[in-house]
């Protein structure tokens, strides 16, 4: 069942595009942190494992509320919940400019990660609530590229403003932007627009309540490697976005402005990667829905050959170059798994849905990455740890590979169910 049909084209773009630059406010007040790690390790005197843990706290947030936030979104608004969240990030990160030592830090950022917990999935949920089924993988991506291209501006934007003004003010000016957007937000994004027909269905949803759609969340083998898959995947994409400024500053020597600048060059290709793996899954997948799943694979597997070439090579251009490469596919699973999930839950708890893969992408790593991989370089150095990294992305590609084999019959049995609900529902509401 789908409920995108009642949404005008131009509305649903104007919600998309409005939606997208939340989501790319989320993800500066995430991740300008990272620009001035080196300011921040030099003035507080601090470790890798420190650092990991003010980047890490974030996505443990996310991973830990994202799942009961999303269900709370579901049930009362969708709409009211993300200002909601953006408010507090916003306000959370003005907290970081005010810090005065490392603990006060270390609790702004726990508020970034609460304020932060279910914009991914209930921002992802209302964009599925607005386009058709067939454009789920492509929107997907693009939703969730946001999180690369806000990765991207607030790195480079935030290592320029941490050089000229200071570190303080690069957070000031993440906080600014995100209340703006807030602001604006609810102004022109409504609830009854978006999910006209959840609304106007309340008594139907007691029936779709007693089939117990929250049962598609984890009844089938496929989505819960969809979960798996993901998360483990973006161990490697999470890991590159928090460490690679520090890594260009130690390496190549260069200034926080400058290694901020080239860091978002790399996150910017990883952003357009995102899309453009999108676009290619709904595009090779219209004849056979699990082909995507084949391609998905495909992506874990070429960016542990990427990233691993990479930092075998010396530091150089070449380097560079190849690392750049390994970004634009690292992160490409994002757009098929978050479309493998939305075609294998009740369209009723998508936000619940995208909640439960928001958990195992922040828990498997987001969270666990940058974390991991500062202890690591605590004892190896930052480049040996960096070249382990990479092969995770083999584990990511064999639990892809088992979900790969249950995707179509799941996708039948899921249709099946959908399709008895309906004929409930219109049975108790004829």
């Amino acid at each position: 069942m789908d409920t995108s049909i009642v949404i005008p084209r131009r509305y649903a773009w104007i919600v998309f595009a409005l939606t997208f630059g939340l989501l790319i406010s989320d993800y500066m007040s995430r991740q300008v942190l990272n620009a001035v790690f080196p300011l921040l390790k030099s003035e507080w005197t601090l470790s890798d494992s420190q650092l990991g843990l003010l980047s890490g706290i974030v996505a443990l947030m996310v991973g830990l509320l994202t799942f009961p936030l999303s269900l709370l979104a579901d049930r009362f608004g969708r709409v009211k919940c993300l200002v909601l969240m953006a408010m507090l990030w916003s306000l959370a990160t003005l907290g970081c400019a005010l810090a005065e030592n490392y603990q006060q830090m270390l609790v702004a950022r726990f508020l970034v990660g609460v304020g932060e917990a279910a914009y991914g999935s209930v921002g992802g949920a209302v964009v599925m609530a607005v386009f058709p089924r067939e454009m789920r993988a492509t929107l997907s991506g693009a939703f969730m590229a946001g999180g690369m291209f806000g990765s991207v501006l607030g790195i480079a934007i935030g290592g320029v403003i941490a050089e000229l003004f200071g570190w303080r003010w690069a957070f000031a000016g993440m906080a600014i932007f995100g209340l703006v957007l807030a602001t604006i937000y609810p102004m022109i994004v409504r609830e009854a627009r978006i999910a006209p027909q959840r609304l106007a269905d309340a008594a139907s949803r007691a029936a779709i309540k007693a089939q117990r759609p929250l049962r598609t969340l984890y009844s089938s083998r496929s989505v819960l490697g969809a979960y798996v898959g993901s998360g483990l995947q973006l161990f490697v994409a999470g890991t590159m976005i928090v460490w690679m400024p520090s890594y260009l500053s130690r390496y190549y020597g260069m200034g926080t402005d400058k290694a901020a600048t080239v860091a978002a060059v790399i996150m910017l290709c990883g952003g357009v990667g995102v899309v453009a793996c999108g676009i290619l899954c709904d595009r090779f997948a219209r004849k056979r829905a699990d082909r995507k799943i084949s391609l998905a694979i495909v992506y874990c597997l070429g960016s542990c050959l990427l990233l691993s070439l990479a930092f075998a090579l010396p530091v150089g251009t070449t380097q560079l170059v190849v690392i750049c490469l390994g970004m634009m596919v690292a992160a490409g699973t994002n757009g098929p798994t978050s479309a493998m999930v939305g075609n294998l839950t009740h369209y009723s708890v998508h936000g619940t849905a995208l909640a439960t893969l928001t958990l195992a992408n922040n828990l498997l790593g987001l969270a666990s990455g940058p974390l991991i991989t500062g202890k690591v370089s605590d004892h190896i150095g930052l480049d040996a740890a960096l070249q382990l990294v990479p092969l995770v992305s083999i584990a990511a590609a064999a639990v892809l590979f088992y979900a790969k084999r249950h995707y179509l019959d799941d996708m039948v049995r899921q249709q099946a169910d959908d399709n008895s609900q309906t004929a409930a529902m219109a049975a108790a509401h004829p």
